[in-house]
């Protein structure tokens, strides 16, 4: 799957899509949406020993969930 169109879809999920919604930011938007980039990162849980062999995903790099991290799309441990 090729890299996807930046869209505020992808903050689904994200501590910060808070503020895509219902007038909780004066701009209407997360803050830190104008600038972020599309990366591939795996999704780790805290609680999951190496290896992560999971597939990478599409992101933003300011990508932020509750109980995750977000490590590079070749790294294993």
């Amino acid at each position: 799957m090729g890299k996807p169109a930046k869209s505020k879809s992808l903050c689904v999920g994200c501590h910060n899509d808070y503020y895509n919604h219902n007038g909780n930011s004066h701009t209407g938007e997360c803050w830190m949406f104008e600038n972020a980039k599309l990366v591939k990162r795996k999704c780790v849980h805290i609680d999951q020993r190496p290896p992560w062999n999971q597939n990478p995903i599409w992101v933003f790099d300011c990508y932020s969930e509750r109980g995750y991290v977000y490590v590079g799309a070749n790294q294993i441990r």
